[in-house]
């Protein structure tokens, strides 16, 4: 669904900017959905080269893409975050992606961060389940281990890369958050 920010997403937004705003990112990424644009949208402006991937799009949903939760949608969804904690990552929705799906459609994004980027400073937004994804992914880390990184939205992650490995710096940053501005 490609929703844009409530007012609270735009007052995290601004928050994570002001926290931030001295970074001299080389390059931002985001996903290709309408709020991870206007939570970066003052990086932007500040023209930082800015590409959008498909590939760091949120994990499809599917048929329940945009419901409000019910009951029986959360024991599905636990359910099914269960069988993804299995290994069993073929797992979806109805019309929705998997684990291994999203996987494949970030190997892209990753691929364009090794081996066709000199940059330093790259600032990637994204969504929750498939940053969890990601990370794994940076981290070479098994599909069935992302529920190690929590998150909460404009939390931040910091890596490092030696060339060979990313490297996680700082973890599930809000600090920002707490902030007045």
């Amino acid at each position: 669904m490609d929703s844009i920010l409530n007012e609270k997403g735009l007052e995290q937004a601004e928050a994570f900017y002001q926290a931030y705003k001295n970074i001299p990112f080389d390059k931002i990424y985001t996903s290709t959905l309408k709020r991870t644009h206007q939570t970066v949208q003052k990086f932007i402006a500040n023209n930082i080269p800015w590409i959008q991937y498909p590939g760091l799009d949120e994990l499809g949903w599917g048929i329940h893409e945009g419901q409000e939760s019910t009951e029986e949608l959360i024991s599905y969804f636990q359910t099914l975050v269960s069988q993804w904690r299995g290994g069993e990552l073929h797992h979806k929705f109805e019309r929705g992606e998997s684990p291994l799906e999203v996987k494949e459609r970030q190997l892209i994004v990753l691929e364009h961060l090794i081996e066709e980027n000199n940059d330093q400073l790259i600032l990637i937004c994204m969504h929750g389940r498939a940053m969890r994804l990601f990370l794994c992914l940076l981290t070479d880390r098994p599909l069935e281990e992302m529920d190690n990184f929590p998150h909460s939205n404009t939390t931040l992650y910091k890596l490092g890369y030696d060339g060979k490995q990313f490297h996680i710096l700082d973890f599930n940053d809000t600090t920002h958050l707490n902030k007045p501005y």
